[in-house]
């Protein structure tokens, strides 16, 4: 390897998906190092299926970071950052483990990424099992709608053929300097320890001046989102529950409006998207019960 070869560091977040995370990490194998010194940094918070002695055992370049469990998502991808900075990475892409890569995906980024200073480069996200359909990308900012809201028909073809730019980003595959973590700090992991801190990331980078754009031919194949009950489905003391008390669902009131509060372009527009989210909460709701469906 060339003494003048780029730091980059790979940093993914791991629990209890033993296979997933040495698919993942198979697939990381094949792609293209030219010109790059790759290090993948695996914080394994706490897995009990033995998903850090299969990686040591099959991949024993990879740096294992252990957690107690308690880590989460933030946390645990914030400590994977700790490490990489702290092994001088140049560049830093964080990632889920539950994703195939096309081997040029990471030199893309790059490409990407040099040809726009002061960029942050995220991937073409798809689905593994509707290859062609485009995953979580290109969110906008609608305040009447009740906040973000994602395109649901972008394929690989119908999408802008170079890089472009989008409002936010989601943390399943990104490229981002050292220095501009450096200038903007960690993820939040106190107040989104399971989700949204990528969301409030993105802003905080943008309100700084950092452009983001997704590398539509970054290609990463992703696994589809598992989606919690719907309220509906739940009985009342189970709603009152999660809307209210339970600040790991992704339904909760007070996580809802921190998200908004933390990533909407003003606290205005956070505010009243909030509102409109709660109408669109109660009447889906209240649709299914008076509609017979619960």
């Amino acid at each position: 390897m060339s003494e003048n070869a780029r730091k980059v560091a790979i940093v993914i977040p791991v629990y209890n998906r033993r296979e997933i995370t040495l698919q993942g990490l198979r697939s990381l194998a094949r792609i293209d190092q030219a010109g790059l010194d790759v290090r993948i940094f695996i914080v394994d918070d706490g897995s009990t299926d033995g998903t850090s002695a299969a990686i040591a055992q099959e991949f024993p370049d990879v740096v294992i970071i252990h957690g107690d469990g308690t880590l989460h998502y933030a946390a645990g991808t914030n400590r994977g950052i700790e490490a990489a900075l702290e092994w001088n990475a140049d560049l830093i892409a964080t990632m889920n483990d539950d994703a195939v890569f096309h081997e040029q995906f990471l030199q893309r980024l790059i490409r990407t990424a040099d040809a726009n200073p002061r960029s942050i480069v995220g991937g073409l996200l798809l689905l593994w099992d509707e290859p062609h359909k485009v995953f979580q990308v290109g969110q906008t900012w609608h305040t009447s709608k009740g906040g973000w809201v994602i395109p649901s028909d972008w394929t690989a073809f119908s999408v802008p053929q170079t890089a472009f730019p989008v409002e936010c980003l989601v943390g399943n595959c990104l490229l981002l300097p050292a220095a501009a973590i450096r200038e903007c700090g960690l993820m939040d992991e106190k107040r989104f320890p399971h989700g949204w801190g990528d969301a409030q990331w993105m802003m905080r980078f943008a309100k700084a001046g950092w452009k983001l754009l997704v590398e539509p031919k970054a290609y990463v194949w992703c696994e589809p989102n598992t989606y919690p009950k719907p309220l509906h489905e739940m009985s009342k003391g189970k709603i009152l529950r999660t809307l209210l008390l339970d600040k790991r669902h992704p339904l909760n009131l007070s996580r809802q409006f921190i998200a908004r509060w933390e990533s909407a372009p003003t606290r205005s527009k956070a505010v009243a998207s909030f509102i409109v989210y709660l109408g669109q909460l109660a009447g889906k709701t209240l649709g299914f019960v008076s509609g017979g469906k619960k």
